[in-house]
């Protein structure tokens, strides 16, 4: 009985680790978004009450750890999430023969995502957002 090693050029846990990284920078940024546009539906205020300080958005998270998770995931999507984009796809383009088509295919939508994410930071809107979210 034989048995053949299955050589891989990267590293499993990288592109787990990777994925979950995007994919995670992602949530938060959609998660602040939702607590953003759900704080301004149900005050009835409009971009500019929202940064008087009277709609903290401390208030809407009743644990002070998931706000810290929260906040520290979002500005490393805003840092990071160029370069989380760039090696995921070219991992995804170099490792396209050995990596598997479901992680090829979160590798992608991360990127893509990260990318979409980032451009959508710097509309006028998402930038009261972020003042909101980061005061």
């Amino acid at each position: 009985m034989t048995s053949v090693a299955q050589v891989t050029s990267y590293s499993r846990s990288a592109v787990r680790a990777l994925i979950v990284a995007q994919l995670a920078t992602i949530g938060a940024f959609l998660a602040v978004l939702l607590l953003y546009l759900g704080r301004m539906t149900s005050a009835g205020v409009g971009p500019a009450e929202m940064l008087t300080g009277a709609y903290d958005p401390k208030d809407l998270i009743p644990f002070l750890w998931l706000y810290a998770v929260v906040g520290m995931l979002y500005v490393v999507g805003a840092v990071l999430g160029l370069p989380l984009a760039i090696v995921a796809v070219a991992l995804a383009a170099r490792e396209r023969e050995a990596l598997p088509r479901a992680t090829r295919s979160l590798l992608l939508a991360g990127a893509v995502g990260s990318v979409l994410v980032l451009v959508a930071r710097f509309t006028p809107p998402l930038l009261d957002m972020h003042r909101w979210w980061m005061d």
